[in-house]
């Protein structure tokens, strides 16, 4: 008979080798781990918050080995700058995720990781919005195409996105246009995200659930 050990059902800070949201069992000495339900993480903050560390350092440590986690890169090589911070990004996640570069269909990408992958960190929220408006797309369409997958998520995933609420109002409208989306964008995403952590000088403080 199948015996549960207790002391090893980790959903948190799990040992290497278990991921969060799972337990571990033993029958005749062989170990059999099951996974639960998968959850939504939306990590939140201003520019160079910590936010995206925070979220990578977090998906390497509940995961092992660089077929059960992946990253969903949003952002577009339009400028220098951006292609030195996709270069910057590219050196600082290596080989240890399996990278997938999906500027627009978010939902669809999400959709389609592959089964190993148990833990996905998608960055950023804002820069796919800022696509979105970019190339025209319905953003309210879009957006509730994701919110829809993130609803029962095919793994973890952990939402990287900008709060853009707290600084000087713009002074343009198209500038305060998109705050406006952002912010519409991020409180959906929180409500249908079990953890909604924010991260203020690389300190996580959370907002909903627990801090990972």
């Amino acid at each position: 008979m199948a015996t549960i050990d207790l002391k090893r059902a980790q959903t948190h800070a799990s040992p290497l080798g278990e991921t969060k949201g799972s337990i571990s069992s033993t029958t005749s000495g062989v170990r059999i781990q099951t996974r639960l339900k998968s959850q939504t993480s939306l990590i939140i903050g201003g520019g160079r918050s910590g936010k995206s560390s925070y979220a990578q350092d977090y998906a390497l440590s509940v995961s092992e080995g660089t077929s059960s986690r992946a990253y969903i890169a949003t952002a577009e090589p339009i400028d220098r700058e951006m292609k030195e911070r996709i270069a910057a990004h590219q050196k600082d996640r290596a080989d240890r995720f399996i990278t997938i570069e999906e500027p627009l269909d978010l939902a669809q990408a999400i959709g389609q990781l592959p089964p190993s992958v148990q833990v996905c960190v998608v960055d950023c929220l804002t820069v796919w919005l800022g696509n979105l408006l970019f190339h025209k797309k319905d953003t309210a369409d879009e957006i509730r195409k994701l919110i829809t997958i993130l609803k029962d998520p095919p793994c973890d995933i952990l939402l990287v996105t900008n709060e853009t609420g707290l600084g000087i109002i713009p002074s343009d409208a198209e500038s305060r246009a998109f705050r406006d989306i952002a912010g519409w964008m991020n409180q959906d995403i929180a409500s249908v995200s079990k953890n909604v952590i924010l991260l203020v000088a690389g300190l996580p403080l959370a907002l909903k659930g627990e801090v990972l």
